[in-house]
């Protein structure tokens, strides 16, 4: 097994060649799906483009939909929610679909659409993905963050690092033996610095900063926590997210 991690969908190759994709948004597009799933949303569907999720919920009837919209940190006029995970409620989300569009965690999700497998990661269900890479065993993964706008982003680094890092445990392997490119390694050397005090990495962050400054401190709180939701978000048809299992 080779892994492979790009910081941001830009870097990532057009041409895709993974057995399976993982996109990674902490803060907190992949959270907030993982959630979702987690109290009982019928499924949650992407898009990069507001217009198109808009046009596209249109054919649900209204009790059986939410919309959820995030620009810059905010949430889109027009929309039922923004993209905190704190919003999803067993209430709110039970049966329903959620059509969802944010700044970046949608395009990580796009771009790697095509693979056989896609699946959603946060660090609040880095075992649960673990635990599906181990059991499949696919020859080639890629993971993909979000980042900011085309820029790094630490805490999507640090979450692919956590998950490089269970992996080499889990099946008894070296860094060297599963590492295909470097930004893995550096992934996995940002997790072992950081993985007493995610909290802290995530205020270092400058999208947690920009979150901090929209009074988004409780969601740094809940993104920070690793392996609290048994739950794996996978593709079941292309743009459309459901609960494995």
């Amino acid at each position: 097994m080779k892994i492979f991690f790009y910081h941001t969908p830009e870097l990532t190759p057009v041409q895709n060649v993974a057995d399976c994709a993982i996109a990674i948004d902490v803060l907190r597009a992949t959270s907030t799906i993982v959630t979702a799933l987690s109290v009982g949303a019928e499924a949650v569907q992407v898009f990069s483009d507001l217009d198109k999720l808009m046009q596209e919920s249109e054919s649900w009837a209204p009790e059986k939909r939410l919309r959820a919209g995030e620009r810059g940190g905010a949430k889109v006029a027009g929309c039922d929610l923004g993209n905190s995970p704190l919003d999803c409620t067993s209430e709110l989300m039970h049966d329903r679909r959620l059509f969802m569009t944010t700044t970046n965690g949608t395009r990580a999700l796009e771009i790697i659409q095509a693979s056989p497998s896609v699946l959603a990661a946060a660090l609040i269900n880095r075992r649960a993905v673990v635990d599906y890479v181990v059991s499949h065993r696919p020859e080639t993964v890629w993971i993909v963050g979000a980042g900011w706008e085309g820029s790094f982003a630490l805490e999507d680094t640090v979450c692919a690092g956590a998950i490089a890092h269970s992996l080499i445990a889990d099946l008894n392997c070296t860094l060297e033996d599963i590492a295909g490119n470097d930004e893995l390694t550096g992934a996995v050397a940002l997790y072992d610095q950081w993985k007493d005090d995610l909290l802290g990495l995530l205020h270092h962050a400058s999208h947690g900063k920009r979150l901090l400054r929209l009074d988004c401190q409780d969601d740094l709180k809940y993104c920070a926590q690793t392996d609290v939701l048994d739950v794996l978000p996978i593709q079941r048809e292309i743009g459309v997210l459901v609960k494995n299992g």
